[in-house]
């Protein structure tokens, strides 16, 4: 066997102990020889010397050093099948034994088999060291095994290992990214001796796991104790201040970071992007971008995700251009900010190529990309191809569930939600604040109120999560959609709530759909005291007085409207036809295919007043005649979009049509009959939720 001589050097051997070819190392040599192709990860050199090991061994077995330190080398290689062989073949074992396979099994990412070799050490009475509680406990950490944690935290505190520092810190690791916050922190202050790992893992599992101000405590204490940060510090930091959007803090952290002249790499410098960006200060974000010298594809994708944050999709597309243009190859995180600015455009053809393009380079497997991809779909109206991705998908996580619960949600399925809820739990994944917006919209669809009570009062307190605004919005919701406009109005007010606009407005448009004006005229007050100037309050207002023939009360808002120069947003359409955006505004005449869209129009008017269509001319709030009424309503950008798209598209091919506004009842009642009549899918997606026309009828059940 030759030897190369660094490897020598390594060993302290005279150049002539290669000399002879056919000379075997001594047994000394050749177990320190192995640890070196270990820590090498150097897997043809340790193959070589694994079969001298047994051509020069003359017993049938190798002895337990021996096979120790080939676990221990082929784990550390990844090769942990064979390490399994070896460890599975020992007559005896010990500690070392366990720990070197438990180590690579984690390595390895399979943390239960780690779990399970913990569980066999009673066997063999082995007593575990300080070494194997940490990879147990990091174990706990990876797949968020509480309870099992907490056995081997008891375990660790009748062996006395707990104030070696490294299981201390994989105590506190394990208990803040399973989100025991109380016990992370009893850890951190029972236990004597913290350092900056400590902190670094406490404020990482806070901000994992949504724990902002408690991660920031954590932080002051640290800063307290004169510990010095490290890189990782920093980017953890600068996590925490994003997700708090704590510009002012994440400017002193940065002023440090200078001061300090901390390298600002790949990771400090993404980070410094990000906490920019999501404090929508995108020329800060972006001053940092243009400096850095050298940029790889986290920086580019950090300044996309923050063009993304503030709502800029198409900047962000644009940037991602340019990062082709500059030679750097997008990644999976690269890929999924892309997919949610499509989404956010609801550009369902964009999605579809970079879906393409994801598959080809291959990020399709990668938990990240599934769910951007869910969120595209179902945010561009494609709910079947959002659940073909999700069915797809081998791993699941929170955002996974909640993407797929909030998706059906949002295009009235709302059994289909629940149904996913279900499954949710039944694979052991703890919902989450958002789950149960998606849950709560679901039962507000399908009219659960008893159902939607339970999940706010009881489930919600079981997985200890504290109902919020939004999740308050959505019974409002549900009681509106149910009729009981009254109990809506008395939960609200005997609920101590800081109720915000947009749940006022939640049940003033119940009022609206039911016809309740004497509640809506109290509601739409209420809504004015809070803010004076929200032209959506008076259009409702507006649209329930013109459906009751109350022309006095419409001419009175209108006037009010006028007096305080407050104008009414146009409502405006668009729709991607080969890969081009259309855009639309009620009464357009600009297009270049106007005349015959205006045609079109015309046409599918005429054939869907054979079924009974009659034109809702009483929600055009314009003083004019019945005739100018109806053709005004005629050409409302939606159905402009949806005659441009039946002119333009494939008999039969599906719809997909994005309004600024909500949809008018004309409108609505119009669309469902073109889709009939055409035999075509057709999703609007407005201001408020998607409406999916089919058949005659609309997932919204008409009410939104």
């Amino acid at each position: 066997m030759s030897i190369s001589k660094s490897l020598l050097k390594k060993l302290a051997l005279p150049a002539f102990a290669c000399a002879p070819k056919k000379t075997f190392l001594s047994l000394e040599n050749t177990i320190k020889l192995l640890k070196i192709s270990a820590d090498d990860r150097n897997l043809k050199l340790g193959k070589i010397i694994h079969t001298q090991l047994i051509i020069s061994n003359q017993r049938k077995e190798l002895n337990l050093t021996e096979t120790n330190c080939l676990i221990n080398f082929y784990a550390k290689c990844g090769e942990v099948s064979v390490a399994r062989k070896l460890f599975d073949q020992m007559p005896e074992r010990n500690v070392v034994s366990f720990n070197a396979l438990m180590t690579g099994y984690l390595h390895k990412q399979l943390p239960l088999e780690v779990l399970e070799l913990f569980k066999s050490m009673d066997t063999w009475e082995l007593q575990p060291n300080e070494y194997i509680f940490a990879t147990v406990l990091a174990s706990c950490s990876d797949v968020r095994a509480l309870d099992e944690g907490k056995q081997c935290h008891g375990h660790v505190l009748k062996s006395g290992l707990v104030f070696h520092q490294y299981v201390k810190n994989a105590l506190i690791d394990m208990y803040s990214r399973c989100s025991d916050v109380k016990a992370a922190l009893g850890v951190l202050k029972m236990v004597p001796g913290s350092d900056i790992l400590s902190y670094n893992s406490i404020i990482t599992g806070f901000l994992e796991n949504g724990h902002l101000n408690e991660g920031l405590e954590v932080l002051r204490e640290m800063v307290d104790g004169y510990l010095v940060m490290d890189g990782f510090t920093y980017v953890t930091v600068l996590g925490l201040c994003a997700g708090l959007k704590d510009l002012k803090l994440g400017m002193q952290i940065h002023s440090q970071i200078l001061m300090r002249e901390v390298e600002i790499d790949g990771f400090v410098g993404s980070s410094l992007i990000d906490m920019y960006g999501r404090c929508g200060k995108l020329l800060y974000a972006k001053s940092i971008f243009d400096v850095l010298e050298k940029r790889n594809v986290v920086h580019w994708t950090s300044m996309m995700a923050a063009y993304a944050q503030k709502g800029c999709f198409e900047d962000a597309l644009i940037l991602f251009l340019k990062m082709e243009l500059a030679g750097v190859l997008p990644n999976e995180f690269t890929f999924a900010v892309m997919l949610n600015c499509c989404a956010g455009l609801s550009a369902l053809r964009s999605g579809d190529l970079f879906n393409s393009r994801a598959e080809k380079c291959g990020f399709k497997a990668h938990l990240i990309f599934g769910n951007a991809l869910i969120n595209m779909y179902s945010k561009s109206g494609s709910i079947e191809d959002a659940q073909r991705v999700f069915l797809d998908m081998g791993n699941r996580n929170n955002v996974t569930w909640n993407a797929m619960i909030s998706g059906y949600a949002h295009h009235g399925l709302g059994r289909q939600a629940l149904v996913v809820f279900q499954q949710m739990i039944a694979s052991f994944c703890v919902p989450d604040y958002i789950t149960f917006v998606g849950v709560l919209s679901a039962c507000g669809h399908l009219g659960l109120v008893d159902e939607g009570f339970y999940y706010l009062n009881t489930l919600m307190g079981k997985y200890r999560l504290v109902p919020g605004m939004e999740h308050y919005t959505c019974i409002i919701r549900l009681l509106g959609r149910a009729g009981l406009l009254d109990e809506a109005e008395k939960y609200m007010k005997s609920t101590p709530v800081q109720w915000d606009v947009v749940a006022w407005r939640t049940l003033l448009s119940a009022c609206h759909a039911h016809q309740n004006i004497s509640l809506g005229k109290r509601i739409a007050d209420i809504l004015r005291g809070l803010d004076s100037n929200d032209v959506a309050t008076y259009i409702l207002l507006c649209n329930m007085y013109a459906k009751a023939k109350r022309w006095d009360e419409v001419a009175n808002i209108k006037k009010l409207l006028r007096g305080r120069g407050i104008k009414k947003e146009p409502g405006v359409s668009w729709i991607q036809v080969k890969n081009k955006t259309h855009v639309f505004v009620s009464e357009d005449k600009k297009h270049l295919e106007s005349k015959k869209i205006h045609q079109k129009v015309d046409e599918l008017i005429t054939q869907i007043k054979m079924l009974g269509y009659m034109p809702d001319i009483g929600i055009v709030l314009h003083d004019v005649g019945d005739e100018q009424k109806e053709e005004h309503l005629s050409y409302h950008s939606e159905k402009l979009a949806i005659a441009f798209a039946v002119i333009n598209t494939p008999s039969g091919a599906p719809i997909h049509v994005i309004k600024n506004l909500r949809m008018c009842d004309d409108c609505h009642s119009a669309v469902k009959l073109i889709a009939h009549v055409t035999e075509r899918k057709i999703v609007v997606r407005d201001a408020n939720r998607f409406h999916c026309f089919e058949r005659g009828i609309c997932s919204c059940g008409d009410y939104w």
